[in-house]
């Protein structure tokens, strides 16, 4: 086997490990698989009543949150219209993810600044320690509005 061949076989393996990316669901699910087995049947009702046009129907017809344009504002309006019950309206809660500021590209915390999370933060959940140190509370509800906003894209998605 030549040093190239080896170099390529190794460097495919860790590609078939990296980690997929998760899929973020509207806030009114009880159980994960009725996504897969209800969605399917559907029209994609969700996607079009949603007023900030987050829920994008995926290539298996199963919501997801897409948060590059705009946030959650849990309207309630996806879980009104869902005809299967997957999204009900009694399995509110916070979005199943965490939003996390990457201090090395946050411009507040490099002594730059910057409040373009904080503002539009529906929630009152970045607190800034002084002027510089913005942080994420126990109040976030993982709608979104904080990650589009950030100048640097140091606002994730963990």
């Amino acid at each position: 086997m030549k040093r190239r061949e080896l170099f390529s076989s190794l460097a495919s393996s860790f590609k078939n490990n990296e980690k997929q990316e998760k899929v973020i669901r509207p806030p009114y699910f009880n159980n994960e698989a009725l996504f897969l087995s209800e969605c399917i049947k559907c029209e994609g009702l969700c996607a079009n009543s949603c007023e900030v046009n987050i829920i994008i129907i995926q290539k298996d017809k199963t919501p997801k949150l897409d948060f590059t344009k705009s946030g959650c504002t849990f309207c309630d309006e996806c879980a009104k219209v869902c005809p299967s019950e997957v999204l009900k309206l009694e399995y509110k809660k916070n979005i199943s993810a965490k939003i996390e500021i990457n201090i090395l590209e946050c411009l507040s915390w490099n002594q730059t600044m910057c409040f373009s999370c904080k503002d539009p933060c529906l929630d009152d959940a970045i607190k800034f320690l002084g002027m510089f140190r913005p942080q994420i509370n126990e109040n976030c509800t993982s709608c979104g509005f904080c990650l589009k906003v950030c100048p640097t894209n140091a606002i994730k998605i963990g």
